[in-house]
């Protein structure tokens, strides 16, 4: 048996993850998607989060489970599921970024997805809260960016949960070594109709810190929601070395 340790993305919570977790458990593994501190509908609440503060408490997810566990980090989430790895590589089987940032040491978000401009200029997608501490997802960007091919119920279903999302994390530098990131082994499930992190930026972000294994889904920023199946069974693959 296998856990699963299910990170989400930005704006998203554990509930992006509900169409995954009862597959997962059919087929005889555990599935387990933590909320993130602070992670709802109130600002303030997310004016402390740091990179670090949030790696530390999935390293403390992954630390609770009896056997090396299988770390999935979904888009923003990659970060978390890398720093995360460098403090208990050993309690660690195997790293999953799903459409996720893979960020080298010392880089960001914002610095690694800017080597690989857009096609074309990105509308934009979100707004700052009032107070300045948190990013809130503009709603008309749920289909039109990160479900693009996902069913219409679903795509309400993510709209009606969007949860907000703290400024800080975007320009947060990595901190990892090889002698603990870097032992513990990587790999990628890549959407090839993602327009929230386009192929080529996933493709450039695999060439820079290349993966034991790779999954191609033809399928947008979302695939909990518009192909469960088949991520479920990538994930079962990736686990499975």
């Amino acid at each position: 048996m296998t856990t699963f340790l299910l990170i989400p993305g930005a704006w998203h919570g554990p509930w992006c993850w509900e169409r995954v977790v009862p597959r997962l458990e059919a087929a005889g593994h555990a599935a387990i998607a933590p909320a993130l501190p602070g992670m709802g509908h109130d600002s303030a609440a997310l004016a402390g989060v740091t990179l670090e503060g949030w790696a530390r408490f999935v390293a403390a997810r992954v630390a609770e489970q009896g056997e090396p566990v299988t770390l999935v980090g979904h888009s923003r989430g990659g970060i978390l599921i890398s720093q995360a790895a460098e403090y208990v590589p050993e309690r660690i089987g195997t790293l999953v970024y799903l459409a996720a940032f893979l960020v080298p040491d010392g880089e960001t978000m914002r610095t690694t997805l800017a080597r690989t401009p857009r096609e074309r200029p990105a509308e934009p997608d979100y707004d700052m809260t009032a107070d300045g501490h948190a990013y809130r997802l503009r709603p008309e960007a749920v289909a039109r960016t990160f479900y693009t091919g996902t069913e219409p119920a679903w795509q309400a279903r993510a709209a009606s949960e969007a949860l907000l999302e703290p400024v800080t994390l975007v320009n947060a530098p990595l901190s990892l070594t090889p002698q603990r990131f870097g032992r513990v082994r990587r790999t990628y499930i890549e959407c090839t109709e993602d327009r929230a992190i386009p192929l080529a930026a996933q493709r450039a972000m695999q060439a820079a810190l290349p993966c034991a294994a790779v999954e191609s889904l033809a399928a947008d920023h979302s695939p909990f929601f518009s192909a469960p199946d088949a991520l479920s069974k990538s994930l079962l693959r990736l686990a499975a070395g």
